[in-house]
């Protein structure tokens, strides 16, 4: 209604428009835009994770359309905001979801030494035992939560995983910690992409490929970024009117700068329009119609049952976590036999000797 009354007369805003790209295994991928432009409702769109509103065009894994009964088992999202039962360790957090995510099949055994490489690999081991604790008050810092959201869904060992704003509320030392928890799961074969805004130079060339979009949903640039984001500064070069980069100047944010709505209307040109009529683009869609034709000898992902544990065993875990959470709590605990003594004592003193009337009530 309020965009209405600002003189928006259309039937429906429209927030992605005519993407397209391919994203593939041991390839780290950046979606980065301003404010608005949509990164996070493209990754939202392309995890399944959007029920509203229409969806219109086709997304595929390994060539074969996408399935989100399947694709939910195969992927994994890390979102901004990094939620934990704040009275567990580190270990049973990654313990539980691989007890819920792993497939049926694999024994107990496997399952611990499963979350004992991963945790290796986010560089967790060290803080195996320390409580996750409550964000700002105790437990793990900032960081150390960023980096259990990822060891978390890594351990459901998927192929596929979103991150979205990984490095945000960070400082410099704590943000290339965790780009290397990240960088380690690329190197894994994982297909990562990452939403991220204004990163610095190294956090930057950390990223093999990049998705560059503007507001309005639309892509300005698609593909690699090269040694020192090369590539990325070659094309935006080559259009006329963009200013060259200085040199020690962070890509990233020049990029920014040169695409931005107001760059557009100074040198009177639309960044969408070139990029769809550059060989940069003719060369994706190239690549896109290559890898929609699955692979000969594949086959369609599909599972047996829906979820990867049965109902049992799904109890389990969940009173196992449960059962940790109260024994590691003590206050609450406490206060919750001191309310019961409390309830007890009120009670019983206020209906005391009243069973006693009782005959002679009816009597009455």
């Amino acid at each position: 209604q309020e965009m209405r009354e600002q003189g928006f007369t259309e039937s429906r805003l429209q927030l992605l428009s005519d993407i397209s790209g391919a994203f593939r295994p041991g390839v780290l991928t950046a979606l980065v835009g301003v404010s608005g432009a949509g990164k996070t409702t493209l990754m939202d769109v392309l995890a399944g994770r959007k029920t509203s509103g229409s969806i219109e065009g086709s997304i595929t894994v390994s060539g074969y359309p996408k399935k989100q009964e399947t694709f939910a088992r195969v992927s994994g999202y890390c979102e901004q905001t990094d939620i934990h039962s704040p009275n567990v360790t580190v270990y049973e957090s990654i313990l539980y979801s691989a007890w819920l995510r792993l497939s049926s099949d694999v024994d107990e055994n496997t399952r611990k030494m499963f979350v004992e490489e991963v945790m290796t690999l986010v560089e967790l081991d060290v803080l195996r035992n320390a409580m996750v604790g409550l964000p700002g008050v105790d437990g793990l810092s900032t960081e150390q939560r960023k980096r259990l959201t990822i060891a978390v869904e890594l351990v459901a060992n998927p192929s596929i995983i979103f991150m979205d704003e990984p490095t945000s509320g960070l400082d410099a030392r704590a943000a290339a910690i965790v780009m290397r928890a990240v960088r380690n799961t690329v190197n894994t074969g994982r297909t990562v992409v990452c939403t991220i805004h204004q990163p610095s130079i190294d956090i930057f060339e950390s990223f093999d490929e990049l998705l560059l979009m503007k507001r309005g949903g639309r892509v300005i640039y698609a593909g690699e970024l090269g040694q020192h984001s090369h590539k990325l500064v070659e094309y935006f070069e080559a259009i006329p009117g963009v200013e060259k980069i200085t040199e020690g100047y962070n890509p990233a944010t020049w990029m920014l700068e040169v695409s931005s709505p107001l760059a557009e209307a100074r040198l009177n040109v639309n960044f969408a329009e070139i990029y769809a009529n550059s060989d940069l683009y003719r060369k994706n869609q190239e690549l896109i119609k290559e890898l929609s034709v699955p692979p000969p000898g594949y086959e369609d992902l599909s599972f047996p049952t829906k979820y990867s544990q049965n109902f049992y065993n799904q109890c389990v875990a969940n009173f196992w976590k449960q059962y940790k959470s109260y024994w590691k709590n003590p206050p609450h605990n406490a206060m919750r036999f001191l309310m019961t003594l409390i309830y007890g004592l009120v009670f019983g003193t206020v209906f005391w000797q009243k069973g006693t009337k009782m005959y002679d009530l009816i009597l009455l």
